[in-house]
C-alpha cells in the first residue's frame, strides 16, 4: 500500500476530532513538505509523516499507549514500514533510531511547531508569519511560558539536522506561514 494524502487526512481526522490537534499535523506536514524540498526528498511521502505522526494521540495520551497503538494500527493497515518507524522515532520513548534524515527532520520539527503556534497566538494579531526569530529564542528560556514543549528537543532537532537555531525557527515559521489560515494564525 503506498498511502496519498487524503488517505493521511482520512487516518487523522478518524482518530482525532481535537482542532488544535489537528493544526498541529497540519503544521508538521507542511513543515515537512518544505524540508523535504530543501533537502532534495520525496515531499509527499515527507508531508504525510508530517500529518499523521500524531494521529493516535488524542485517544492515547499516555506514553504507554501514543504511538505503540498506532504503529501497530498503521502496520495492520499495510502502511510503508518507513513511515511507521518514522512516526514512532519522534518519542524517545519508542527507542527508534533517528538515523535517517526523515526521522531526524521530524523530530526537529515536532515540538518547534507547537511552540511557534505558541509564540503566534500570544501576539496581538496572532500571525505566525510575524512572529520573530530573536522572539522566539527569548521565550525559549522563559520556562514558564509553553511549559508543555520540551525545549531540549527544540535544540537537539535543530543540531541533529546542523541546522543553526535561528535559521531553522525561521524555517519552520515560514513553512507554517504558507497555511497560516488553515492554522487560525493569519
Amino acid at each position: 500500500m503506498q498511502p496519498n494524502r487524503d488517505d493521511a487526512w482520512q487516518l487523522l481526522t478518524e482518530f482525532t476530532t481535537n482542532p488544535s490537534l489537528i493544526k498541529h499535523g497540519l503544521s508538521v506536514e507542511a513543515a515537512m513538505r518544505a524540508y523535504a524540498r530543501r533537502f532534495e526528498q520525496d515531499e509527499e511521502a515527507w508531508g504525510i509523516v508530517g500529518l499523521i505522526h500524531d494521529f493516535d494521540y488524542e485517544q492515547n495520551p499516555t506514553e504507554a499507549t501514543h504511538l505503540h497503538v498506532g504503529l501497530s494500527l498503521l502496520r495492520e493497515r499495510g502502511w510503508p514500514e518507513e513511515w511507521i518507524l518514522a512516526v514512532g522515532s519522534h518519542a524517545d520513548y519508542m527507542g527508534i533510531p533517528r538515523d535517517t534524515l526523515l526521522r531526524k527532520t521530524l523530530f526537529a520539527i515536532d515540538e518547534l511547531t507547537g511552540f511557534l503556534t505558541a509564540c503566534a497566538l500570544v501576539r496581538p494579531d496572532k500571525s505566525i508569519a510575524e512572529v520573530k526569530v530573536k522572539s522566539v529564542k527569548k521565550k525559549l528560556r522563559d520556562k514558564a511560558f509553553a511549559r508543555a514543549v520540551n525545549r531540549g528537543d527544540v535544540y537537539s532537532g535543530a543540531e541533529a539536522l546542523g541546522i543553526d537555531l535561528g535559521e531553522h525557527i525561521e524555517f519552520v515559521r515560514d513553512a507554517m506561514a504558507t497555511i497560516s489560515e488553515d492554522l487560525g494564525l493569519p
